[in-house]
């Protein structure tokens, strides 16, 4: 199964590391994938509620990247560049440009699927996520020992 950090994150929520470039890098160098928040405005932009960091289109291109549309500009540039990536705001199912379900957190999984943050749920309320492709979570290092 395949381990994606939410938003770069190692061991749980750290501002410093959310978005962050070089903590993308670090990760995609350890096999984790990353799930990114992408926006555009003349430039390309990282960030969740707003543009922090600037990258250049190549830098999405890389394997590994989960690339989450922030607005219409960012999405319609990635699909033509055919870029990893997504957009949804409160959609209990989204399919990726590459046909992976995204799976809004709490929402009943599908084989295949993208479990999201199931962290966020008591553990009697799990599903099984063994049968999912992946698993994006805060909490990526935890998942790769397992």
């Amino acid at each position: 199964m395949k381990i994606i950090s939410h938003r770069g994150y190692e061991n749980g929520e750290d501002p410093s590391l959310e978005n962050n470039p070089e903590q993308i890098k670090k990760l995609l160098g350890t096999n984790i994938d990353v799930e990114i928040d992408v926006s555009y405005d003349k430039t390309f932009y990282l960030g969740h509620d707003k543009p922090l960091h600037e990258v250049e289109l190549d830098f999405l291109k890389q394997d590994g990247l989960w690339c989450h549309a922030k607005n219409i500009e960012a999405l319609k540039i990635m699909l033509r560049n055919n870029i990893h990536c997504f957009w949804h705001e409160s959609d209990k199912y989204t399919i990726t440009s590459k046909g992976y379900v995204w799976v809004y957190p709490g929402m009943p999984l599908c084989e295949g699927s993208v479990y999201v943050l199931p962290e966020r749920y008591p553990i009697a309320d799990r599903q099984n996520y063994k049968d999912c492709y992946a698993v994006c979570t805060d909490f990526p290092l935890k998942y790769l020992k397992e």
